[in-house]
């Protein structure tokens, strides 16, 4: 007898399936801020609506996967997303999601439609003292540091985020292979130790990774955790290819993209 491990057999497709929740152990720095109205309503896609506040959430992570008892898989993590609505519930339509692994990026695109690329993600942690750098293609664009304050105490909530699942067409005058899907990601958090966080965050300029395009014009609330977190999603709904189309090429490196004008004078 030979084993193939390119095909699996039906009896271990179930006992592997990926829709099983993984959990997670994670140290992360959690940041809100608030930017321009403007530029938040111009960044979420229909049917996401804004929400009242015009607020930005930054997670920056390091995330130990438990693929096995026997096996856990550490990398780098970090979210950038505007709080968005859809038929009432709130969540974070999720922008750019950098991971340090290809197994996490492949996962997360193809399963989910997460917006995930590869990166170099440094998570530091030495004493009250902790700090985070997200860097690619030379460019450390987004960076937090700072330093652990009020503890918060353990505490356990779910979060949820909205992304969307599209596959571009290979076929010529066809945007997409189907019709793109609204995605709901839910998050369970359980976190041992909490704490308020004294530090900065930056958003530095990279035509790769416009998150400086987003400026911070109030900080609402920064964090530090340490816990567990459990992972699954769903598709909400189909949507039409061109509310998708103006927003998906974020996912890829496109230097010298011009991008829309926005007026922000009225929030100026």
């Amino acid at each position: 007898m030979a084993r193939l491990r390119y095909v699996k057999s039906p009896e271990q497709l179930k006992a592997s399936d990926p829709a099983a929740s993984l959990e997670s152990t994670v140290r992360s720095i959690r940041v809100v801020y608030e930017t321009d109205p403007a530029l938040h309503r111009a960044v979420i896609p229909r049917p996401l609506e804004p929400t009242e506040k015009p607020e930005m959430c930054v997670t920056l992570s390091h995330v130990a996967m438990h693929i096995t008892p026997e096996f856990t898989f550490e990398i780098g993590s970090a979210v950038f997303g505007a709080r968005a609505r859809y038929a009432g519930e709130e969540g974070t339509y999720l922008i750019a999601m950098p991971m340090t692994s290809e197994a996490a990026v492949v996962g997360g695109r193809e399963r989910y439609g997460e917006p995930k690329k590869i990166a170099e993600i440094d998570f530091q942690r030495d004493g009250d003292a902790a700090s985070c750098t997200v860097t690619r293609m030379g460019i450390p664009y987004l960076e937090a540091r700072g330093t652990l304050g009020e503890s918060l105490g353990p505490r356990e909530f779910t979060e949820c985020a909205f992304c969307i699942k599209a596959f571009p067409s290979p076929d010529a005058g066809r945007a997409f292979d189907d019709d793109p899907r609204l995605v709901r990601l839910e998050w369970r958090h359980t976190h041992r130790a909490a704490h308020r966080f004294d530090g900065t965050l930056e958003l530095r300029e990279s035509p790769f990774d416009p998150v400086a395009d987003l400026p911070i014009r109030k900080v609402v609330r920064m964090e530090y955790e340490e816990g567990s977190t459990q992972s699954n999603g769903r598709v909400l709904r189909s949507l039409p290819g061109e509310w998708v189309l103006p927003f998906l090429h974020g996912r890829n490196d496109e230097p010298g993209l011009e991008g829309i004008e926005v007026d922000t004078t009225e929030s100026a």
